[in-house]
């Protein structure tokens, strides 16, 4: 029995010491797909919490084109050491995807050799920003792990993008992503897209070209929906397909503020949805025209914002000035504001080029009019003749600073594509700030002109010795059309130059295009401003015509004044150097004054009444200071040329 035992046991360690002697298994590719190549059903571990899961199947044709056919199992599945089941794991950390591809780049740029290899440093750039996207945070239920990891959007066996963007194997790829998204995390999100128009696009239809969750998403850099940046780029990312709907969109107030980086008005899937885009003529979409009165309330609700009204819902978001079938309003608006720009600027354009022009030649010619030396004057000629007394020049530099805020701030919306206009309304306290600025501004420019309005009008109609149609009347009579033919013949060597009186054509111009500017610039305005009370009473295509008015008007006033005003006051020829400072001080020499008014100082002297408007000349300390405001408004009126000059060509 004894010899026995001692057999058994010579038997037992003689085969343990083969089994010691004998290589290891060998933990190829071909070993591990033995078992997890999906033909032996179903494989299941333990996780952490003890719960069943199964394991991923590796199929070996997929395997064999992805992009880690070339890589071992045990890369990346460190901790096994054995082909039996269930492993023994040796408790190694398991590779991942970002550590060893950041891995891979670090060591291409040791060895300089990133050139190489272009695919790689996408992959470390999507690294960088999956570490800063919403997916990388720590999920609420499991706070050790991410949202989202690699392995949950990328099957690491499987995973080969298709590079050819027009290939079907792309748009099959592409078809994926929706049910890759939903299917593992979103799908209440899943059920609303599959149900809109792009949905149907992209499921039923395979059009690679139809928007994906990627599309607005994006694929690493997946950040909070709340977040500016992700509303205003997803504007972006629906004109990359709705090109003239963008275009047209960025016309509006809504697409000026969102253009300027704030997402305070409509964004594109405030009005259309998120997931659950619907055509308009579709009963529950959120543009049909049942539906829309609802949708402009979910912003204009009546308690930030007033509460839509009626007119709200026929306003066109997307109105634009070449489609006459549909919005026959806007382009005749659109029209009769190009014709009205092109006529104004033409003729004063030329008049102020032809008028430079004569100047010019009169004084290469020796025929200007030498300027009087008034030291050596008797003392009544060197006087000064009063010409504006102090309410006028009071109301003319308030006009001027107001005006200049106006055209700042509403030109900062209007070219809100501009890189100077984001500058501008940060500086000014955002898109709310500007319009606050803007708002105010309008309201001091209507109270002057209001003010100035009444006093004149009392004024002239307690005057029993005025005439509407005299010469101190600003009203147009026939001697300003007289002179505009008489002017025209001067500057072609023609006649003489029109002897003025009082006020001159131009000058009258500039007056009455304030009452143009407050009655068209400030009632479109002020429809835009109060677009509840607005609409309570008129269609909703008035704000889009409200729009073109107020834009374009305003455009006319700013160029009209900062290239034809300011060459009559201040850049012609007998003017230089800048600036005539009248309008300041109030007075002007009796030199000047015969000059620029003839026809006035031989009715004054031949009445008897010139010593009534004499006075002295202005203190040293007025004139330079005048000086210096006049420079510096000129030099301010100048710099917003330019910047409605960069918006202007600089398209949108």
């Amino acid at each position: 029995m004894l010899n026995k035992l001692l057999v058994c046991l010579a038997f037992l360690l003689a085969h343990a010491a083969t089994v010691a002697a004998a290589p290891a298994a060998k933990l190829d590719n071909a070993a591990c797909l033995t078992c997890h190549d999906g033909q032996k059903g179903k494989l299941e571990v333990a996780d952490a919490d003890g719960e069943k899961r199964k394991l991923r199947d590796v199929h070996t044709d997929k395997y064999g084109k992805s992009v880690h056919a070339r890589m071992e199992c045990v890369a990346c599945h460190t901790d096994i050491t054995d082909n039996v089941s269930p492993h023994q794991k040796t408790g190694a950390k398991t590779a991942d995807c970002a550590t060893c591809h950041q891995a891979l780049w670090d060591k291409a740029k040791q060895a300089g050799s990133t050139a190489n290899q272009p695919r790689m440093e996408v992959v470390a750039r999507n690294i960088a920003a999956y570490k800063q996207s919403f997916h990388a945070r720590p999920d609420k239920d499991k706070p050790s792990q991410p949202k989202a990891t690699c392995t949950q959007c990328h099957d690491t066996h499987a995973f080969a993008v298709p590079a050819d963007k027009q290939s079907p194997q792309y748009a099959a790829w592409r078809k994926d992503i929706p049910k890759l998204c939903g299917e593992s995390c979103h799908d209440d999100q899943l059920e609303a897209f599959a149900s809109s128009v792009h949905g149907k696009e992209v499921i039923d239809k395979a059009n690679a070209k139809a928007p994906v969750c990627t599309s607005c998403h994006t694929n690493h850099e997946i950040t909070n929906t709340s977040l500016v940046t992700f509303k205003l780029l997803n504007n972006e990312e629906c004109g990359n397909c709705h090109k003239d709907n963008l275009k047209s969109y960025r016309d509006t107030y809504h697409g000026q503020v969102t253009r300027l980086g704030y997402a305070e008005t409509a964004k594109c899937f405030d009005c259309h949805g998120s997931h659950k885009v619907l055509g308009p003529k579709d009963p529950k979409s959120k543009v049909h025209p049942d539906n829309r009165l609802k949708t402009c309330r979910q912003c204009h609700d009546g308690k930030k914002k007033p509460l839509a009204t009626a007119g709200f819902a026929s306003f066109g978001p997307h109105a634009n000035s070449h489609d006459f079938a549909r919005y026959p309003q806007m382009w005749i608006a659109t029209k009769s504001m190009i014709a009205l720009l092109i006529g104004v600027f033409a003729f004063f354009w030329l008049h102020s080029g032809l008028w430079y022009y004569r100047e010019w030649q009169d004084r290469k010619q020796g025929k200007s009019v030498p300027h009087v030396r008034t030291d050596s004057l008797p003392p009544a000629e060197r006087k000064f003749f009063q010409r504006f007394p102090a309410g006028w020049r009071i109301a003319h530099l308030v006009f001027a600073l107001v005006t200049m805020t106006l055209v700042l701030t509403g030109t900062a919306a209007l070219f809100s594509h501009t890189s100077w206009a984001p500058v501008a309304a940060k500086a000014l306290g955002g898109a709310s700030g500007l319009a606050l600025i803007h708002r105010v501004a309008a309201a001091i420019f209507v109270a002057v002109f209001a003010i100035h309005f009444v006093y004149v009008m009392q004024k002239l109609l307690r005057d029993r010795t005025f005439r509407w149609f005299g010469p101190d009347s600003l009203v147009p009579n026939w001697k300003d059309l007289a002179d505009i033919v008489g002017m025209f013949k001067w500057f072609f060597g023609k006649g003489p130059k029109p002897r003025f009186d009082r006020w001159t054509y131009f000058e009258k111009f500039d007056y009455w295009a304030v009452f143009w500017g407050v009655t068209i610039i400030g009632g479109s305005g002020l429809m835009l401003a109060i677009p509840h009370i607005t609409a309570q009473y008129l269609p909703g295509w008035v704000f889009n015509v409200a729009t073109v008015v107020h834009g374009e008007e305003a455009f006319l006033a700013a160029v009209f004044l900062f290239t034809v005003h300011f060459f009559n006051n201040h850049f012609r020829p007998e003017k230089l150097p800048p600036p005539d400072i009248v309008m300041f001080t109030g007075t002007q020499s009796l030199d000047e004054f015969r000059r620029e008014h003839p026809a006035q100082y031989q009715r004054l002297v031949d009445a008897g009444e010139l010593d009534s408007y004499l006075v002295d000349a202005p203190s040293a300390p007025l004139t330079l200071g005048s000086k210096i405001l006049g420079l510096v408004l000129i030099a301010f009126g100048l710099t917003l040329l330019v910047l409605v000059a960069i918006g202007f060509f600089g398209g949108g």
